[in-house]
């Protein structure tokens, strides 16, 4: 055991010395560290969750447990770990448990530490595993960071794009980066190497597939399961019903369908977005939109013969949304359908209060886009009782009123990097 933990603390040692992007969340982590609370670091994989925890601990005296490694799994025992971890990291004040998820009866091992008094960081990629089981066990004793592939702002300062461009060069390279993210996402490995862009996300896809999703749940019939993983990246920012999806699929029940989603929903891959409604049952039988952590895995998986920028962008807004705090799970985001049927996009919402209509639109230089996309807020305003509307696009910012309601129209670039 000494050995296996004597390499991870080379491997840790290693990733620890490189110069990563630091990222926003990095702020007032002292104070968090001091705590005697759990630091629940989640998201998809590679997504930056072991980098930002090592970037928390840098000048600390920290131990590191790798549980992404098949070694310290099939010979881990408490209390050989333990001793180990001593003889490794003498007089450790914090210890580093990545990718928690993988160990088998983790929970119950964690809850000790804590009662210990161990001052404990871990990180997963299991959404439901993690943090279902860290609410029943520890309600009120862990803090949880949602970590998510770079945005366009991180993307765009790590690559070095000038974000307050004023010569003609400049302004060109910032606009080609934009589209660049628009298409590629923001993966931190390859937003620096975009040549190897598909064959990245095509094998990190499979890894998730396979080792978060059809080993963890013994799926012997992978197929399905990856039907309906291209199935949902096909129809990304579109609303599905899992009666649609069971018979277009052919997987035999609605329950089935809902169960695959379910599972590709807890490694981050997919999200999908109720409508809102305040009769919780409407709700729930309503469909859902879904989208997917990163537009990357659009270019490496869709069937799309051409790129459809307005989606994309849609997806964008929606990850963007969820980083800036809003709670799937909390029901603090949602789509909306008008009692006419027009769609909203975006439905913020605090506590019981609506707090943002917002649609997106690529372009809206036709009269008839912009009728359409003004009507739908007009109308969600008066439903809703909510007067802060937003119209995302590409390129156009403009404050106009429609009907006595104001719209703000705000560009991409305001949107995403203000």
């Amino acid at each position: 055991m000494k050995n296996i933990i004597l390499q991870q603390k080379a491997e840790r040692d290693m990733l620890a010395s490189k110069d990563y992007q630091t990222r926003k969340e990095i702020a007032g982590t002292d104070a968090l560290l001091g705590s005697g609370l759990i630091k629940l670091i989640t998201g998809p994989r590679r997504a930056g969750k072991s980098v930002f925890a090592l970037q928390m601990l840098r000048g600390k005296n920290y131990a590191y447990l790798n549980f992404d490694d098949s070694s310290l799994l099939s010979h881990f025992e408490e209390n050989a770990v333990m001793k180990a971890l001593s003889e490794v990291y003498p007089g450790y004040e914090y210890l580093l448990l990545d990718e928690i998820q993988n160990l088998e009866g983790w929970d119950t091992w964690v809850t000790t530490l804590y009662r210990r008094g161990v001052n404990l960081l871990i990180t997963g990629s299991n959404a439901n595993l993690l943090s279902s089981e860290m609410a029943t066990l520890l309600t009120g004793r862990y803090v949880e960071t949602l970590m998510l592939p770079f945005s366009m702002k991180e993307t765009l300062k790590y690559t070095e794009v000038n974000m307050q461009p004023q010569l003609p060069a400049e302004e060109a390279a910032l606009s080609n980066a934009m589209e660049d993210y628009l298409k590629n996402g923001g993966y931190p490995e390859i937003v620096r190497t975009r040549e190897i862009e598909q064959a990245y996300m095509g094998s990190l896809f499979d890894s998730i597939v396979l080792k978060d999703v059809a080993k963890r749940h013994k799926i012997r019939k992978t197929t399905e399961l990856y039907d309906l993983a291209d199935y949902l990246i096909t129809n990304y920012s579109n609303p599905l019903s899992f009666t649609g999806i069971a018979g277009d699929l052919n997987l035999g029940s609605v329950t089935t369908a809902k169960k695959f989603c379910k599972y590709l929903e807890e490694p981050y891959l997919f999200y999908l977005l109720p409508r809102f409604n305040r009769k919780l049952k409407e709700m729930k039988k309503a469909d859902r939109k879904v989208y997917v952590v990163d537009t990357g895995f659009v270019l490496a998986r869709s069937l799309e013969l051409s790129a459809n920028s307005g989606r994309q962008l849609e997806n964008m807004v929606f990850v963007e949304l969820m980083r800036r705090g809003y709670d799937i799970k909390k029901n603090e985001l949602f789509y909306y359908h008008t009692a006419n049927g027009k769609e909203i996009d975006f439905v913020t919402k605090k506590g019981t209060t609506v707090g943002s209509l917002i649609q997106v639109a690529y372009e809206i230089s036709k009269p008839k886009t912009r009728s359409r996309e003004f009507g739908a807020l007009v109308i969600a305003s008066e439903e809703l009782k909510c007067n802060n509307l937003i119209l995302v696009t590409w390129d156009t910012d403009e404050q106009v009123n429609y009907k006595g309601k104001d719209i703000q129209i705000i560009s991409a670039r305001n949107w995403f990097l203000k």
